[in-house]
């Protein structure tokens, strides 16, 4: 176990350099880099301040242009800029933004709360609904409530999450309907004041419309691959022995069926729960003006802040692989028939 587990680290090494060292020669290509949006800025404050006879004359020096490329680190050669990028992240020193004068760490931390919020929610709910609506689904498979479920998750999954946020704003948000529920931010702005009683209820107030928003379109997955997992087991043969003996349909279903049908489900967990701090939807934060992950990766890209888009590129991916490892152990851990050696094939 320890060889595959040591095997699989090392194989880290090489898939982190090839992400890294391709996002940061696509960005050597990207036109309007960072010295690039100060020079613009710059000659904007100029103009702005300048007689109108002379607006047309007015720019950034060679002088200001050197200190630029000082300040953002592009007075140097790209492989040296790459390698010094590597030794940062081998420290895990991801390095501060160029705009927001503060470190990458910093600005990932302040993230979290918003993106742990709708993650975790989703995560739940998501399981939570779905495993019992799909073992549900397997034991009344070809009735009405199966069609009838069915055509409901499968709606839910064919409708974008961003536009069912849309549509939940104008029904419920002050749209055009009825304003029940707070258009923006987790909280409201005495939260510090309120009892914790109120905060609860407070919280909960301003989570509803994105959390809705964001975990509809989940339950179809989760909910066929319960259904189909459990029907496959239902169908093996050591079910029909089961019950040959005359064990009754509950214990049948839920000592010997729900155990191995389950095993696809527990080894995604890992995955899933990982995923649901770092994989906020970033349509639905911008919908909602929820100042999350994902929300700060697009800025960070579109202002071609450089540090954040690697720092957390670098962070994810590393996180990413050590959720798969983790997934793969799970497998073991579920069912012990399985080797180390059928997973490396």
């Amino acid at each position: 176990m320890w060889s595959y587990i040591v095997k699989r680290l090392l194989l880290m090494i090489p898939t982190l350099l090839g992400v890294l060292t391709l996002t940061f020669v696509v960005i050597q290509f990207v036109p309007g880099g960072p010295v690039e949006q100060m020079q613009h800025e710059l000659r904007k404050g100029a103009e702005s301040g300048a007689p109108f006879g002379l607006r047309a004359h007015t720019g950034v020096d060679a002088q200001q242009l050197a200190q630029l490329k000082q300040l953002y680190g592009f007075d140097k050669p790209p492989l040296e800029r790459y390698v010094l990028m590597l030794k940062r992240f081998a420290t895990f020193d991801l390095g501060h933004s160029y705009f927001r004068h503060q470190s990458v760490w910093s600005l990932i931390v302040s993230k979290l709360p918003v993106s742990i919020s709708i993650g975790l929610w989703t995560f739940f709910l998501t399981y939570l609904i779905s495993v019992p609506l799909g073992i549900a689904k397997a034991v009344r498979n070809g009735s009405r409530f199966d069609v009838a479920t069915s055509l409901v998750v499968l709606i839910g999954y064919a409708i974008p999450g961003f536009v069912l946020g849309v549509l939940l704003l104008v029904l419920f948000g002050g749209g055009t309907f009825l304003q029940l529920f707070p258009l923006r931010n987790l909280t409201s702005d005495n939260w510090a004041q309120l009892s914790l009683g109120a905060k609860i209820v407070d919280y909960l107030w301003h989570i509803t419309l994105p959390i809705t928003a964001s975990v509809v379109g989940s339950f179809a997955i989760v909910t066929m691959l319960t259904k189909n997992a459990f029907l496959d087991e239902i169908r093996k043969q050591y079910v029909l022995t089961a019950r040959a003996k005359g064990l009754s349909e509950k214990r049948v279903l839920w000592k010997h069926v729900f155990r191995n049908a389950l095993l696809p489900l527990i080894v995604g967990f890992p995955a899933a729960f990982i995923g649901a701090f770092f994989t906020g939807s970033l349509l639905i934060e911008t919908l909602f003006s929820l100042d999350g992950l994902g929300l700060l990766s697009y800025e960070s890209v579109v202002r071609r802040d450089y540090p954040v888009v690697l720092g957390t590129l670098y962070l994810f991916t590393l996180i990413g692989l050590a959720t798969k490892l983790i997934s793969d152990l799970c497998y073991v851990w579920v069912d012990p028939r399985i080797q180390f050696e059928q997973l490396e094939r």
